[in-house]
């Protein structure tokens, strides 16, 4: 793929090399807590909440906000104005303002309104500052360690990010932290995963409206979805443990997070995402 430089949005938070935070109270316990739950797909508020009780507050590192020079940085501030244009006018035609958040880029560590972010997390959206985290080091996992390599595919993680980020503004997020909180371990295991599998959906909705804009092909379309497949709780937690636990997923599996994917992908309706009222995933 291979996005119009128009795309580019300024709304990057760019805070690498400029000092990151370092252990602070989280221990090595803590970071093994990160560790465990990047590849089981875990909510980063919860992984925040345990890893950081005895952890100090932290304030947000000083970061430059605007154009990124580097091509790494550009590509992604490509991506989140590609979705910054999409997003805009599925509101406007919904009759909706849609408020465009801030990407932050950083390395190892920063401080953000959930916590402390680490890179151990993988990619998150914190809802309490409408922000979306990024360690580029993912990047390579995502091609090395989850052979899910191309642009098409980490431009597939921004838009699932991005995703939470309309669930926010829906109100969608703020039901599923009630029924959470209300209910059962699996049955907030459960929500998330409808949570999770909607990202994933409004993500394609994202793909079909950039389409030809952003030069999406066939093959790209091919590789995101092997992405969407290569981050399923299943596959990660054979990968990480041995076995599979239904009962702990929190993502979906890869035949779902494929599905709702392409879902989108293939109807570009955000009315077609709704997985709190699918009877089946």
């Amino acid at each position: 793929m291979e996005f119009d430089d128009r795309e580019a949005s300024s709304n990057v938070e760019d805070r690498r090399g400029i000092g990151a935070v370092g252990f602070g109270g989280i221990g090595i316990g803590g970071l093994v807590i990160l560790v465990v739950g990047y590849f089981l797909g875990v909510d980063p508020r919860q992984l925040l909440d345990i890893a950081q009780q005895a952890a100090p507050a932290q304030q947000a590192a000083p970061a430059h906000t605007g154009p990124v020079e580097d091509p790494m940085g550009h590509f992604v501030a490509q991506a989140l104005g590609s979705t910054e244009h999409v997003w805009t006018d599925i509101f406007s035609a919904a009759g909706r303002e849609y408020r465009r958040p801030h990407l932050v880029l950083y390395d190892g560590s920063t401080p953000s309104a959930c916590g402390l972010g680490r890179a151990a997390m993988g990619p998150f959206y914190c809802p309490e500052d409408e922000r979306v985290y990024l360690d580029l080091s993912f990047f390579r996992d995502l091609e090395t360690r989850l052979q899910a390599p191309g642009r098409f595919p980490e431009a597939y993680v921004i838009a699932h990010e991005i995703g939470h980020h309309v669930q926010k503004q829906l109100g969608i997020s703020d039901r599923a932290d009630q029924l959470r909180a209300s209910g059962s371990k699996a049955q907030a295991n459960q929500a998330s995963v409808r949570l999770e599998l909607q990202a994933d959906c409004f993500a394609g909705v994202w793909a079909n409206h950039a389409g030809q804009g952003a030069h999406i092909t066939d093959q790209d379309i091919e590789q995101g979805l092997t992405a969407a497949a290569a981050i399923g709780d299943d596959r990660l937690q054979r990968q990480s443990q041995g076995y599979v636990v239904p009962d702990t997923f929190t993502h979906g599996t890869s035949e779902q997070r494929v599905r709702w994917f392409k879902r989108g992908i293939d109807s570009g309706r955000v009315d077609n995402c709704d997985t709190f009222a699918a009877g089946a995933l």
